[in-house]
């Protein structure tokens, strides 16, 4: 399983919290632009998934 970011579901107008809540790095973001994590330092843990107040992060498999 991996996660993104949808596009159409983060309102990309603030510092995304989940930044700070990722605890191996794998969110960044430039600006107030989408978040991206990325998928070679993200271990699945999960807690972008549960914890953003946007419900943003879905499921890679999902969107196929």
């Amino acid at each position: 399983m991996s996660y993104l970011v949808s596009k159409d579901l983060c309102s990309q107008d603030h510092r995304c919290p989940l930044i700070r809540i990722c605890s191996v790095g794998a969110i960044s973001q430039n600006g107030y632009g989408l978040p991206v994590i990325d998928k070679e330092k993200c271990i699945n843990c999960g807690k972008c998934f549960s914890l953003c107040p946007m419900s943003a992060i879905i499921n890679e498999e999902d969107k196929q």
